[in-house]
């Protein structure tokens, strides 16, 4: 008799598939987590180290770097449970759909400091 498996909204539905599958799966996964938490070090680190940059512009990419940093986990849970659902059912995959708001959202960021290099 086997254990009961978290979580059964995945589990509890097809069967087991491909163990490479649900392994990529799950280094997906922490990948979103790693770069959640890059983003977080990136929001504190603006802030801590005193960034020549106008404080205003600092904080506003702090707060953006904070708040991605603090869904991108919840998107990767969400994102998981459904691919590794997809794969025991059968069903195709989708595609990341954070990966375009996280770039043109870096990017912004990237571009709002440096404007605030020069203004500051």
């Amino acid at each position: 008799m086997t254990q009961p498996r978290f979580p059964r909204s995945v589990y509890g539905h097809g069967v087991d598939p491909d163990p490479r599958f649900s392994l990529a799966n799950e280094r997906t996964f922490l990948s979103w987590v790693r770069t959640s938490l890059a983003l977080v070090a990136s929001g504190v680190a603006l802030e801590a180290l005193d960034v020549p940059t106008h404080p205003v512009i600092r904080l506003i990419v702090s707060v953006i770097f904070l708040v991605l940093g603090g869904l991108i986990p919840l998107y990767a849970w969400m994102t998981w449970k459904h691919n590794e659902r997809a794969l025991r059912t059968g069903r195709p995959l989708t595609g990341p759909r954070i990966g375009p708001v996280l770039a043109v959202a870096l990017g912004v960021c990237a571009v709002v400091l440096t404007v605030g290099l020069f203004v500051g």
